[in-house]
C-alpha cells in the first residue's frame, strides 16, 4: 500500500505543452511561466510545439491557466506535474512570460 501523501492543492509545477508557436504577445498572460518552443521530433515534417513551464499556486490556478490557453486556439498535447527548475531539453528560442 502506498502511504505517500501529496496533496495537489499546494503549490506545485508544471509543463504544458501545446502544438504550434504561441505568439509572443500572449506572454504577459502567463506570468511566471517560462515559454518555450522548440521542433517537435516525432513528425516527418517539422512540427512547432510551445512549453510552458513554472509554478501554479494551485488546482484552481491551473483551470485557470488551461482555459486561457484554450481560448489562446492551440491543440493541447499534453499536461505535467513536473519537479522545479529549467528544462533539459535544448530550445529553438526562450522567452519568459511577464
Amino acid at each position: 500500500m502506498n502511504t505517500e501523501r501529496t496533496d495537489r492543492h499546494e503549490p506545485g509545477w508544471y509543463e504544458i505543452r501545446l502544438q504550434g508557436r504561441l505568439d509572443e504577445r500572449w506572454a504577459a498572460w502567463f506570468d511566471g511561466m517560462t515559454i518555450t518552443t522548440r521542433s517537435d521530433p516525432d513528425h516527418a515534417v517539422p512540427v512547432a510545439v510551445t512549453v510552458l513551464r513554472g509554478p501554479v499556486v494551485d488546482q484552481s490556478a491551473l483551470h485557470g491557466l488551461l482555459t486561457r490557453l484554450r481560448d489562446v486556439g492551440l491543440p493541447l498535447i499534453s499536461v505535467a506535474r513536473v519537479e522545479s527548475g529549467p528544462m533539459e531539453e535544448p530550445d529553438i528560442g526562450e522567452r519568459e512570460g511577464r
